[in-house]
């Protein structure tokens, strides 16, 4: 399926701290999360070990929202939380 990155998107990724590349490896290799409206939402732990807004942080969490017209997946929003989490599965 061809994945079609939302300006909007791919604005607030910017804002947040990711990324198109990571963006489209979250919905390629992400592990499944709730979303509501009958989205689909995908996430993924990435290491991070580095200082945002003046707080170091090991990991980011990157969670992708998105729904699929037809052979298009396409993306309707990107939230990205610091921190440290358990391996996911």
């Amino acid at each position: 399926m061809k994945i079609q990155v939302d300006p909007h998107t791919l604005e607030r990724a910017e804002e947040r701290g990711t990324n198109e590349n990571e963006i489209k490896d979250i919905i390629n290799t992400g592990f499944v999360i709730p979303a509501k409206y009958g989205r689909i939402g995908k996430a993924k732990v990435y290491e991070f070990k580095k200082t945002r807004h003046g707080k170091y942080y090991e990991q980011k969490r990157v969670e992708v929202i998105y729904t699929t017209e037809g052979n298009i997946i396409l993306t309707v929003t990107v939230c990205v939380f610091y921190g440290k989490w358990e391996e996911q599965e």
